[in-house]
């Protein structure tokens, strides 16, 4: 698979920086395969954080207990719109003298923000029986991200089969954690990527939606009851 131009940009920091054989970068596991292939990429190896459950970015606490004397350095993404606490980050990699990364998502203009915000606060004022996201002034809702709660990842399937089938054009937003593709299989214990792999389910919130499109996915949605049976 070809790189991405952000996977390159990626990978030329790294190399900049004189990251390479023998060293170590902390990466998230919920979401795609790049970050971690940039790491491979320069030589390095990459070790597999935990996520903030509302923000589904590098969770910084887990980030600490990740960092060992190979560690050279740590990315965090920003995720759906939400943004990852750089703030803690970058204080800890000035206590550990570990460079912190930033891997960003394309800009919208305002008014697609301004639109999807808009929306987003419709939905999660009369969803039932998914969990919303957690809503802030920054949340710039790149994708509108529920859960399906209850026995994992049947639930959320059977969910999102049916919505389907009522044209509503939802998405599993991460199928397979970074740690359980093949080439990165890693034995470690992240709860929280495991958790929001099995349950998320990302609901369309174009700017171009129409109000009677709004209303048509919470009917569909809360017509479930929230929970369905796993499908076998």
């Amino acid at each position: 698979m070809r790189p991405t131009s952000r996977a390159m940009g990626t990978v030329g920091t790294l190399r900049t920086a004189g990251i390479g054989s023998g060293d170590e970068v902390i990466v998230p596991a919920y979401g795609n395969a790049e970050v971690a292939e940039a790491v491979v990429q320069v030589g390095a190896t990459p070790v597999f954080a935990d996520i903030d459950p509302d923000t589904y970015c590098i969770d910084p606490a887990h980030v600490a207990a990740c960092v060992g004397r190979r560690t050279a350095a740590v990315v965090a993404v920003h995720r759906f719109g939400n943004q990852a606490d750089m703030a803690r980050l970058r204080e800890l990699g000035k206590r550990h003298e570990v460079l912190v990364l930033e891997e960003g998502e394309s800009a919208k203009p305002y008014e697609e923000v301004a639109r999807r915000r808009a929306h987003a606060s419709y939905l999660s004022g009369r969803l039932n029986g998914v969990r919303t996201p957690v809503g802030h002034e920054r949340h710039t809702y790149q994708q509108y991200v529920v859960r399906v709660p209850g026995n994992g990842r049947p639930d959320r399937d059977a969910f999102a089969r049916v919505l389907r089938s009522k044209g509503v054009d939802c998405t599993v937003p991460v199928k397979t954690p970074v740690h359980r593709m093949p080439g990165f299989r890693r034995d470690v214990a992240l709860p929280e990527t495991e958790r929001a792999a099995d349950e998320t389910l990302a609901l369309p919130v174009e700017a171009a939606m129409s109000h009677r499109q709004l209303q048509r996915m919470v009917s569909a949605c809360n017509a479930l009851g929230g929970l369905l049976q796993p499908a076998f």
